[in-house]
């Protein structure tokens, strides 16, 4: 069976620091962080007191006001960014090709505010007053359900639930998918809008969010005072396409993906496996995947959450992987100003390697002020670099042992 070329003809973003791409990538390399006092849950009530919350977005810019009501905002923001970035491809879904054009968007918890208030209901009101729609607007598919109800893609729709991974082992699932040949054309990525009373106390409880009260400091990748990470949302979604389609069509190609990693640790529950052994396996997968050497690697977006154990052991693998070349990598993390997405981490993070290979500039790591000895690569410390990007690496790591990389390169 051939294995046909797949590109990026499309960008659609929703995030902490920007609600269309060019504001995210703009903020990206001003360093600018959207974390900030979380206002969706009583701070007061948590021993963490930041988040990474999006802001003034408004779901009837992109779909109707009645159909917005039956959405959970995790399936809002993944119809927004789906609709931009299918605007940005010029790719228009018609009788002609709607059965060629699939959905494969991840999302790791699904509708959290929608199930608190239904729960809420059930509690003060009793059963009758649950909402007809609790179910379906709660399901972690239905991002991908209703972004294909509001494009009218009938391809293949699917969703990848691997928690922190989802995003990332959705755009590698569709990567595959058209590959294949399955499909031309795939919207990919992953969507997240987590930030609620019970989220926030499960994440409290397992001591995983930072405490640091100062939002300017608390996500810290990589630096040896980091204490947890800051919860985010949002959504990133790709275009993916057959270079054969792309090219048909004339269509603006941002570049290739060429390589999938996934793997599982068998370890632990929320625990990495001990020196990113996992970790390690899914990069080496993706580079053999893709055909490319680890010296070929300019930049890897690295998974870092701000957290003790990711970060030491993303760092260790990163070094059993790359050997002598991991040295000469630039190795940074986004979530140091977007906050962790969770599983829309990946799709958000896949959009801003893409950026860094287009405008070749590699995003920095902001605070980083204090190293630890057992991260001790080459992180972009707090400034962007102006620099060649041909070959990027985007890490995606969730609890339960799940490891995805990614492999995107500049197209030639």
């Amino acid at each position: 069976m051939e294995q046909r070329r797949v590109v990026i003809t499309g960008l659609g973003a929703v995030t902490p620091i920007g609600n269309d791409v060019h504001t995210l990538w703009e903020n990206i390399l001003a360093g600018k962080s959207g974390i900030d006092f979380v206002t969706k849950v009583n701070k007061d009530n948590y021993p963490a007191k930041v988040a990474a919350e999006v802001k003034d977005f408004d779901p009837t810019t992109f779909m109707d006001k009645k159909d917005a009501r039956k959405m959970d905002p995790f399936t809002q923001y993944a119809v927004a960014a789906s609709k931009m970035a299918l605007e940005d491809a010029k790719l228009t879904i018609d009788d002609s090709n709607a059965h060629r054009v699939g959905v494969w968007i991840g999302s790791g918890i699904g509708g959290m505010k929608t199930w608190e208030e239904q729960h809420t209901k059930l509690l003060e009101k009793g059963p009758k007053r649950v909402s007809p729609f609790f179910v379906p607007m709660m399901i972690p598919d239905m991002a991908a359900g209703q972004v294909s109800i509001q494009t009218g893609a009938k391809g293949i729709n699917s969703c990848s639930v691997t928690a922190c991974a989802s995003g990332a082992n959705s755009i590698g699932d569709a990567y595959k998918a058209v590959e294949r040949g399955d499909v031309d054309y795939i919207i990919a990525g992953g969507t997240e809008a987590p930030i609620s009373d019970m989220a926030f106390a499960g994440f409290s409880s397992a001591k995983a969010l930072s405490t640091n009260e100062d939002p300017g400091k608390a996500s810290r990748p990589f630096d040896s005072n980091r204490d947890g990470f800051v919860m985010g949302e949002g959504a990133g979604i790709l275009i993916l396409e057959s270079l054969d389609s792309a090219l048909e069509r004339n269509a603006n190609i941002y570049g290739e993906i060429v390589g999938y990693g996934a793997t599982g640790d068998a370890y632990h529950i929320t625990a990495p496996a001990e020196n990113g052994e996992g970790a390690a396996r899914a990069m080496q997968h993706a580079l053999r995947d893709a055909g490319i050497s680890p010296e070929d690697v300019d930049y890897i977006n690295a998974h870092g959450t701000s957290t003790a154990l990711n970060d030491k052991y993303e760092t260790a693998a990163i070094k059993t992987v790359f050997g002598d070349h991991a040295k000469k990598l630039a190795v940074s993390s986004t979530k140091s100003m977007t906050g962790h997405l969770l599983g829309a981490a990946g799709g958000v993070e896949a959009v801003i390697s893409i950026k860094s290979i287009q405008d070749g500039v590699i995003p920095a790591t902001t605070n980083y002020e204090t190293p630890d000895p057992d991260c001790d690569l080459d992180y972009v410390p707090n400034e962007a670099r102006k620099q060649d990007v041909n070959v990027v690496v985007s890490n995606s790591l969730g609890f339960g042992g799940h490891n995805v990389a990614l492999v995107f390169k500049k197209y030639k």
